[in-house]
């Protein structure tokens, strides 16, 4: 194995001092322009490259970023990675990425080990508190993805009241009026979100929204929220995520339950396979990749910036859409030919919306 090449090696070869050469790349402004052209030629002959590690310990600088996510293998966050790792190669920065596996705890400690090896953080989807992000962004810089906690916070945020309208008035409009909403991590400030614009929603659309769950936004997942939707008498279903939609429709298909001749299913984030599964998921998109890089360009704003004029942190809203594919279709029992009376429009938790007595589809479960 050939042997690595060393700052005093560009040293001895460029014949000048070691930290002549550390400073030709740590702070180049203290040397000659000339100086640094010399030594840099030469370290790029002999193939020397600066360790991160060693360059920070004069600049405070490793030019390495941290981007945390909650699911590295939700493909939900592809994207995100993706814009984040190329929009941060562009300014001359390495990312690392670390996967908190859903857990605040591990995500804490993640930021405590890399504190010191990064410059800043990008914290995608934070199961966090609130209090405890808050203390922990007055000591880094640091950027959220799909949260927003305040004024002074950099956030970008997909404008998920947007995305959850559509689904609900395109439901609606197939003549759905009972549908069940499948909840993900209670600690998911998304989930929260959507689950508010939802209750709102009924309430202007005079139909009744259940929430049942909260269910891992996993495919897993999206096997047991089936079941607990036929519980709800639901004609219709909008989950957290595509991947608990995808396992919702496995579930119903695997039960003799047609997608979406006596259920609609509505996905969201639209993931890779989305548009290829069986039936192919009708899903709210956004541009997922345009979230990582604005991220970035938030986080090197703030590495940038002079924080004694306490500036207002900037935030960028991501729009959303509905894609409409095949897992959304009309309703099994429209309201309009329905003898039964009209209940009051609800958002409510599973378990306390008033549901009509011995359905159709109840009584062929039963049997």
């Amino acid at each position: 194995m050939a042997r690595r090449i060393t700052i005093h090696d560009v040293a001895r070869e460029a014949g000048v001092a070691a930290s002549t050469v550390s400073r030709a790349f740590s702070s180049p402004e203290r040397i000659s322009a000339t100086t640094r052209e010399h030594v840099v030629a030469v370290a790029q002959r002999l193939g020397y490259r600066p360790n991160p590690v060693a360059r920070a310990l004069p600049s405070g600088k490793t030019q390495t970023l941290a981007l945390l996510v909650p699911d590295i293998t939700n493909p939900f966050f592809f994207g995100l990675i993706r814009g984040a790792e190329r929009q941060a190669a562009s300014a001359g920065y390495t990312m690392v990425l670390a996967d908190t596996g859903e857990s605040s705890a591990v995500e804490r400690t993640h930021v405590e080990r890399l504190t010191g090896g990064v410059d800043g953080f990008v914290l995608a989807s934070s199961r966090l508190t609130d209090e405890a992000l808050h203390s922990l962004i007055s000591e880094h810089p640091a950027v959220v993805v799909n949260r927003v906690i305040g004024e002074d916070i950099p956030c970008v945020v997909i404008n998920e009241e947007q995305g959850m309208r559509q689904a609900a008035e395109h439901l609606v409009s197939l003549g759905h009026r009972r549908i069940a909403y499948l909840s993900g991590p209670s600690t998911s400030w998304s989930n929260r979100t959507k689950w508010r614009t939802l209750q709102s929603s009924a309430r202007r659309l005079g139909i009744t929204i259940t929430k049942v769950g909260p269910f891992a936004p996993t495919v897993a997942g999206g096997a047991a929220a089936a079941d607990a939707v036929l519980v709800a008498d639901a004609t219709a279903v909008i989950a957290f995520n595509d991947l608990l939609a995808i396992g919702a429709s496995r579930r119903f298909l695997a039960r003799g339950i047609g997608v979406p001749e006596q259920i609609s299913i509505v996905g969201c984030d639209d993931i890779f396979g989305a548009d290829f599964c069986q039936p192919p998921l009708t899903t709210l998109a956004a541009d997922i990749e345009q979230a990582g890089r604005s991220a970035v360009d938030l986080l090197l704003s703030e590495l940038a910036r002079d924080h004694t004029d306490n500036p207002v942190a900037d935030k960028v809203v991501l729009a959303s859409h509905l894609l409409i594919r095949e897992s959304t279709g009309p309703a099994p029992h429209p309201p309009a030919n329905s003898s039964a009376p009209d209940t009051e429009s609800t958002g409510s938790e599973f378990g306390s919306t008033t549901t009509d007595p011995e359905t159709p589809r109840a009584q062929k479960e039963k049997r």
